[in-house]
C-alpha cells in the first residue's frame, strides 16, 4: 500500500501503521470513516483491501465502489484501477469504453501504465475507434517513462502508419508531455 499524499489525518496514519503491521481489520476500521467523509486516499485503500481480501472478504463490487469515489476526487491510481475493473468486468459490467475513459484520466495525469493501456485500446479499437496516431501518442508517452512493452508497441504501430501520421503523433506526444509536466508541477 502506498500513500499518495491525499490522507493527512492522524486516523489515516494510524490506519497505515495498522496496515503495515498486517492488522488489516484495524486499518479498515480506521479508514472507513475517513472514506465516508470523502478522503480519496482512504477510499483508494479500501478499494485495494476489498479487491485483495485484506481485512474484509474479497468483494470486487465494493472495491469498484471505493475506486470510483476516489477516482472522482482525482486519485490517479484509483482511476487506473477503475479502468482495470471495467476492462476486466470485475465488480462492474465489462465496458471497454468506460475502461478507456478511466485509463485516459489517469494517463492525462502522467500515469505510465494508464498511458500504455490507452495506447493499446486505440491500437486495437477497443473502447474507442481504432486510431494509430493516438495509439502512437499514448504508447510513446508510456515508453518515455520506461514501460518496455510500450516500446515494442510503438514499433508495431509505427509500421502501420504513414510518415505524416508519425510526424503528427510525435508532435502530439510532445504537446502532451508539456501539458502533463505543467499539470504535475501545479500539484
Amino acid at each position: 500500500m502506498v500513500k499518495y499524499g491525499f490522507g493527512s489525518s492522524r486516523l489515516f496514519e494510524d490506519g497505515l501503521t495498522a496496515y503495515q503491521r498486517g492488522d488489516y481489520a484495524a486499518a479498515v476500521r480506521l479508514w472507513l470513516p475517513l472514506a465516508e467523509q470523502d478522503d480519496a486516499e482512504a477510499q483508494f485503500n479500501l478499494g485495494i483491501m476489498y479487491g485483495g481480501g485484506e481485512g474484509v472478504s474479497v468483494n470486487h463490487t465494493e472495491a469498484a465502489k471505493w475506486f470510483l469515489r476516489a477516482a472522482n476526487r482525482g486519485h490517479t491510481v484509483a482511476q487506473f484501477n477503475l479502468g482495470v475493473a471495467y476492462a476486466n468486468g470485475e465488480g462492474v459490467k465489462q465496458d471497454d469504453h468506460r475502461a478507456e475513459q478511466w485509463f485516459r484520466r489517469a494517463a492525462e495525469q502522467g500515469f505510465a501504465e494508464a498511458q500504455l493501456n490507452v495506447g493499446l485500446l486505440y491500437e486495437a479499437g477497443l473502447g474507442a475507434q481504432q486510431d494509430y496516431v493516438r495509439a502512437h501518442v499514448w504508447l510513446s508517452l508510456a515508453a518515455g517513462q520506461g514501460i518496455a512493452h510500450a516500446v515494442t508497441e510503438v514499433d508495431n504501430v509505427t509500421t502501420r502508419m504513414t510518415p505524416e501520421q508519425i510526424d503528427e503523433a510525435q508532435h502530439l506526444a510532445a504537446e502532451w508531455r508539456l501539458l502533463i509536466a505543467s499539470k504535475n508541477a501545479e500539484k
